[in-house]
């Protein structure tokens, strides 16, 4: 009887524990590069030790009894890990977007910075937007509704069971195109700035010919941006951790 209990516990915190520690490993913030490998699987292995008293009654507790059905069980809840993390890294993503399309406003384009978020150089606007979205999410503790989010996925996603490829491939594809969305709906003062500001100077250039426009474009379009960026960025920000918190609330419903 002992060694069933132990089988049923080690079976269920291994389900637990690869759902968890797939979204850990994707998810941003935490999930990134910069972050020892040691660290997430130490906080996957505490974040799992947690989650077993809570959802250990809405799991199977019998393993199967062919390594080839727990080899199957086990690439479920990989899917299923790597689907929840890759959504919030998404809406991160979005950020990401609305920087490059500021950086082309404000005549920023050629400045690149390293991104911490992307692991990669990206636009000096982009970088700073995606460090401020993750330093928001620990700020206003929205990695505590992540964690709710994978823990309400069982409701959504049952374990072992393979979600319908089509609806899944559906909905990743409405993530993508909706952060990109995001991301144009955050640059959209910057967008109507430059349209304005393009169109004053053609009416510049033909009324004055004998005005050079490109030294007097470059530093009054880069004030403008900055000026903008400041009126704007507290509203971007909220308007980013609603869409955040949203995407999240999807797999609590």
């Amino acid at each position: 009887m002992l060694s069933e209990i132990l089988v049923g516990e080690i079976y269920v915190f291994l389900l637990i524990f690869t759902r968890f520690g797939t979204a850990l490993m994707v998810m941003p913030a935490l999930g990134e590069g910069l972050v020892p490998a040691r660290v997430r699987l130490l906080l996957a292995l505490f974040v799992t030790g947690l989650m077993v008293p809570v959802l250990g009654d809405r799991l199977p507790q019998e393993a199967p009894l062919s390594p080839f059905a727990l080899l199957y069980v086990l690439l479920v809840e990989f899917l299923v890990g790597l689907m929840l993390g890759l959504s919030a890294r998404l809406l991160v993503s979005a950020m990401d977007v609305a920087g490059m399309l500021i950086s082309f406003q404000v005549s920023l384009s050629n400045a690149f910075a390293f991104n911490p978020a992307m692991a990669a150089q990206g636009s000096l606007v982009g970088s700073f937007l995606t460090v401020m979205a993750i330093t928001l999410i620990f700020v206003t503790d929205l990695h505590h509704l992540f964690f709710a989010a994978v823990a309400a996925s069982y409701d959504m996603f049952p374990a072992g069971e393979m979600p319908v490829v089509g609806d899944a491939a559906q909905m990743i594809a409405q993530l993508v195109s909706h952060s990109f969305q995001v991301g144009v709906q955050l640059a959209a003062p910057f967008l109507i700035l430059g349209l304005t500001f393009y169109a004053g100077l053609g009416l510049l250039a033909r009324l004055m010919p004998q005005v050079q426009i490109f030294f007097i474009a470059m530093p009054m379009q880069l004030l403008l941006g900055i000026v903008v960026m400041m009126l704007a960025l507290s509203g971007m920000a909220l308007f980013w951790l609603g869409e955040f918190e949203q995407a999240l609330f999807y797999y609590m419903r």
